[in-house]
């Protein structure tokens, strides 16, 4: 797989670029945001590696201008830990975070969980290649991957719109915690439940519209999520 690495440490970059060429990736690297973008626009990678503390434009403008034209997965880097710079990792349309300092064996088991889900989505996942739903006011459309909130087109990350069909394809039903986490996220995520709570609300904003009182994504408390809304 062809892996491009956003980082301007460059001891750190040529170690993971290192590591990851020996476990068979082509890996290229750019030392800025700039460089970045050039090189994931002519390279056209399978995975983006993106620190997020870089001089100049930071990852998470990197990442929002990457989400603007491509799918392509994206795990982001970051120093900075705290529960509020991994929403804004999240919300920008990160597919996954790794904290600074990390494991090399960790991240080379998030890119092998991230590239598995990329290529299931390419090759057509069941799960979100079937079953319309329009309410009249919310339309969900799977097979061409739209999103319609009030007749308005909705934008939702890659991560978003597959816990979106999920839960849609199976409403009605209360879905636990690890069951999302592990279909949607990867058997190695089924604990962190914490960032499905993240992504559930970014998903309630856009889609619902009430947010506060929802009407499709409703909590099972101490269980899960349902998706509940009816045909129209």
């Amino acid at each position: 797989m062809k892996l491009l690495i956003i980082e301007d440490d460059t001891t750190l970059s040529q170690t993971l670029a290192a590591s990851l060429s020996y476990h068979g990736h082509e890996v290229c690297t750019a030392a800025d945001g700039v460089a970045g973008l050039q090189a994931a626009a002519d390279w056209t990678p399978d995975l983006v590696i993106l620190d997020v503390m870089m001089p100049g434009m930071d990852g998470w403008e990197v990442c929002r201008r990457l989400r603007e034209t491509s799918d392509t997965p994206v795990i982001m880097l970051t120093a900075r830990g705290t529960q509020d710079d991994v929403i804004q990792g999240l919300s920008t349309g990160a597919d996954d975070y790794i904290k600074k300092p990390f494991d090399l064996r960790e991240l080379e088991l998030r890119i092998d969980a991230v590239l598995r889900r990329s290529q299931a989505r390419a090759a057509g996942d069941a799960d979100a290649a079937s079953t319309l739903f329009d309410d009249g006011w919310l339309v969900i459309d799977p097979d061409r991957r739209v999103v319609l909130r009030g007749g308005m087109p909705v934008h939702l990350t890659p991560t978003e719109f597959r816990l979106l069909i999920y839960l849609m394809q199976r409403r009605g039903r209360p879905i636990p915690h690890n069951e999302l986490l592990r279909e949607v996220w990867g058997p190695a995520y089924v604990d962190e439940t914490a960032n499905l709570a993240v992504y559930i609300r970014y998903l309630r904003e856009k889609v619902e519209e009430t947010p506060a009182n929802p009407r499709y994504i409703c909590t099972e408390w101490g269980m899960g999520y349902r998706f509940s809304g009816e045909q129209g």
